[in-house]
């Protein structure tokens, strides 16, 4: 089973995304912040196979989350259009594997997801 982490400050957002892929089979982890994150990462006996990481949260920033997790893949979600030099600058990271603007269709996030991760 893939394991996915949702951080994201908007806690109706997570729980939505965490019910939205425990019904794809996914498992699902979800914290408010990147510091709760990486906390909860620490812990865990396997890293998660993916990240969905909300760019703009209060805390640790987000560019120093993803370096600490430069060995799980990440995909970001924000709230505004990101222009194709922003992308750059954020995906400068190689495990930032693609971006998801807010709001979304479920079918486009689980399809994103599955391409990402192999399922």
């Amino acid at each position: 089973m893939k394991k996915i982490m949702v951080v994201d400050d908007n806690k109706d957002l997570r729980d939505i995304i965490k019910r939205i892929l425990d019904k794809e089979g996914f498992e699902t982890i979800v914290a408010e912040d990147g510091d709760e994150g990486l906390e909860k990462i620490r812990t865990l006996p396997r890293k998660p196979d993916l990240i969905l990481l909300d760019i703009m949260m209060p805390g640790t920033p987000v560019s120093e989350v993803v370096q600490q997790l430069s060995d799980v893949k990440v995909i970001y979600l924000s709230a505004v259009t990101i222009s194709e030099k922003n992308r750059a600058q954020l995906s400068s990271w190689k495990n930032v594997v693609d971006f998801i603007e807010k709001p979304f269709e479920t079918a486009d996030l689980i399809a994103v997801i599955k391409k990402t991760v192999g399922e």
